[in-house]
């Protein structure tokens, strides 16, 4: 039985760690989707760019496997730089998305859907309507693949974001209204039902000051998780989907 998670948002989602810096994780039960099928998990794991690095995905799906005792799908999704204009329902973002996790969902069940972006929503005031934009998309996604009661995780940006130089052609500094942005999605979490808020307290960012370090990414995801166990439902019930590979190479060979 393989229990997966749709891996959605923008770089810090993806994973820009550098692999170097961190000790791989080796675990056969982290499988990721790749074409619509399964294979056993290397890095990167959403390779949205050629930067694409470590991701907190791998730390989470590591601290499930061991403690379910279960096959464990990563589905990734995130891209690189994008708002939540882009991942607007039925935008090409959310489209792939959910095309992905259907997929994936013929041979799996997916138990979670892990969230990280706002960067990219710090300036030019779309941080003052973060929560207007974003709960829409999320109801969508679990309207559109029935994940009703599953836990949906809000990861919060780096502090290291006050320390970026970058400023708007106004002058405005990029990143600082991360502070608002992270706020925001505490709030959400605290007002919808199977939501949890990732705390990103005290993890430092790569010498960018854009990205999460590695060894922070492992943290981070280790966090996603701690913060998945208050949400999940030790009762559900998760229904064993058919390998279809294996159903047509047996299929094949009966001939």
């Amino acid at each position: 039985m393989i229990h997966s998670f749709l891996l959605i948002g923008q770089s810090n989602m993806a994973g820009r760690g550098f692999k170097e810096e961190v000790e791989p994780i080796e675990n056969a039960a982290i499988k990721v989707q790749r074409n619509g099928r399964w294979w056993p998990m290397y890095v990167p794991v959403n390779p949205d760019r050629v930067t694409a690095g470590i991701s907190l995905a791998e730390s989470f799906a590591d601290a499930y496997a061991k403690e379910h005792g279960v096959e464990v799908g990563l589905i990734p999704c995130a891209d690189g730089g994008t708002c939540l204009d882009q991942w607007q329902v039925g935008g090409v973002l959310y489209d792939n998305a959910v095309n992905c996790a259907k997929l994936a969902q013929r041979t799996s069940t997916i138990a979670g859907v892990l969230w990280h972006q706002g960067e990219s929503d710090c300036y030019d005031g779309r941080y003052q309507v973060y929560a207007e934009k974003f709960v829409p998309i999320m109801e969508a996604f679990r309207r559109d693949l029935e994940l009703y009661d599953v836990p949906f995780l809000l990861g919060g940006l780096g502090e290291y974001l006050a320390d970026h130089t970058w400023r708007t052609e106004a002058g405005e500094p990029v990143f600082t209204n991360y502070v608002h942005i992270n706020a925001t999605l505490r709030n959400i979490a605290a007002t919808t039902p199977m939501t949890g808020y990732v705390s990103s307290e005290g993890l430092k960012g790569n010498p960018d000051n854009m990205h999460f370090s590695a060894a922070a990414l492992r943290e981070f995801g280790l966090r996603y998780y701690e913060e998945f166990s208050k949400l999940e439902d030790k009762t559900k019930v998760f229904t064993e989907k058919p390998d279809w590979d294996t159903a047509v190479r047996s299929a094949l060979e009966a001939l």
